[in-house]
């Protein structure tokens, strides 16, 4: 592998958006939980629910401030990096970045402001009003960068004049059939991840012996959500694969280790692609599984990675693998959460020790899958920037190898302090402190955050 100014560019910008999808889909996932606890302290009154919103509200907030920060650097690779991408396709994706930027981010960003410091200055209506508001930014920015890009997987509504593509159907762009599964994947990918890490920070406190109130009404919703929400994941995402079947076959293929076109082809279970030699090692595999899996037939007919030139061809052996370990974490999630509802069954769900140790070490599990799915949906379409009409080769800057590694380095230094150590000191910081103790003499004050014996342990 030779190391050129496109193979770095796509390295640099791989790495600055690994960072960045983590905390946007933790965002999301923790504004919705958010406004259904603070729908609940509102028809309840009971305090515990606004101390669970003050508390994940500062989480939130640190979040959202290092996905606004990496997000912006990966706007300025575009175009530094990128320069034959955007000028061939600005007037498509540039207006949906502005949309996004117009109608969701700043819907998002100028009520935040109201959610984070205005509890005693609005009513609790007008409140929750702009936590609704902070949702609905937040979904709506998720839908115009899920329609970017599934544009890039799936173009339509479109032609091309002198290279530049024009659009011919926004309709057709905006309502990509191909994106509502992608859409709804990514969403339920959010909301499992904050589960988990709601679930993992309301271990931690049981197992400690911490705010248990608190820590109760947070792990026993968390592990209600990931019951539901995971089962439901399993069939968006099966729409999904239908979708990507439908539309890049030779991802399909990649996933599958599929070489020669076949009817009936095997699920794989393990195997090593060769690239080189356009085959498969060692493989164990369930007759007719991935046919069935994809098309929905026995028999379907999934077409091999042969029947494109080697060039056309995905790094196999990363979406295959990359796949696998995201469903193989989505079968542990299930577990998981199959074992919490039997726990909750038994009335032993808050005092399983061994539990709340899975619980907690089971944070990170959300985002490994998350970026497991990326990967393979992102690789899998390689070597198209633009699926079957732009290569990624074609669409880097002229720019010197040294200038890519010069800044390659600074982004890596930079990213390692500010996201490594800042927001991992900032974040444990906020969760060793808690969400403090209710004043035992007036416990209809939610606000008071009064210090808490455990804190001088």
């Amino acid at each position: 592998m030779i190391l050129d100014t496109a193979l770095l560019s796509r390295m640099q910008f791989g790495f600055t958006i690994s960072f960045h999808i983590l905390f946007p889909a933790f965002s999301i996932g923790l504004a919705m939980f958010l406004a259904i606890m603070e729908g609940i302290w509102l028809k309840t009154q009971n305090p515990v629910y606004k101390s669970i919103c003050l508390f994940w509200t500062k989480v939130f907030a640190l979040t959202f401030g290092m996905g606004v920060v990496s997000g912006i650097v990966m706007e300025f690779q575009l175009g530094t990096n990128w320069a034959g991408f955007t000028k061939a396709i600005g007037g498509v994706l540039g207006p949906l970045f502005t949309w996004e930027v117009m109608t969701a981010f700043f819907i998002e960003a100028g009520f935040l402001g109201v959610m984070l410091f205005c509890w005693d200055k609005v009513s609790p209506r007008m409140h929750y009003f702009a936590t609704l508001l902070v949702v609905g930014g937040t979904t709506l920015s998720a839908y115009w960068i899920l329609t970017a890009n599934t544009w890039m997987q799936h173009p339509v509504g479109f032609h091309i004049v002198d290279g530049i593509y024009k659009v011919d159907s926004w309709y057709d762009i905006i309502f990509n059939r191909a994106g509502f599964p992608r859409y709804f994947h990514m969403m339920l990918a959010a909301y499992i991840t904050a589960s988990f890490v709601i679930a993992s920070v309301s271990g931690f406190y049981l197992l400690k012996g911490k705010f248990t109130e608190f820590a109760k009404k947070c792990f026993s919703f968390a592990w209600l959500a990931l019951f539901i929400l995971i089962p439901t994941q399993l069939f968006v995402g099966d729409a999904t694969g239908l979708e990507v079947h439908n539309n890049q076959p030779i991802k399909t293929a990649a996933i599958e280790g599929v070489w020669d076109t076949q009817a009936g082809a095997p699920l794989l279970l393990f195997a090593i692609p060769d690239q080189k030699n356009q085959k498969n090692l060692f493989e164990i595999g369930i007759p007719y599984g991935a046919s069935l899996i994809n098309t929905h037939k026995l028999n379907g007919v999934l077409q091999g990675l042969k029947t494109v030139p080697p060039a056309d061809q995905p790094k196999v052996a990363v979406v295959f693998f990359t796949f696998r370990i995201m469903v193989g974490i989505g079968i542990l999630m299930l577990l998981l959460a199959c074992a919490a509802m039997y726990l909750r069954y038994k009335n032993r769900l808050y005092d399983t020790r061994w539990f709340q140790k899975a619980s907690i070490a089971s944070a990170p599990l959300g985002f490994m899958a998350l970026w497991c799915g990326w990967l393979t949906a992102e690789i899998g379409r390689q070597p198209w920037i633009v699926y079957n009409h732009i290569r990624t080769l074609d669409a880097a800057s002229d720019v010197a190898l040294r200038d890519v590694m010069i800044s390659f380095g600074l982004i890596i230094i930079v990213y390692g302090i500010v996201f490594g150590v800042f927001y991992f000191y900032f974040l444990t910081k906020t969760i060793r402190h808690g969400p403090g103790e209710l004043d035992e003499k007036d416990p209809h004050q939610p606000f008071l955050y009064m210090p808490s014996k455990h804190d001088e342990e």
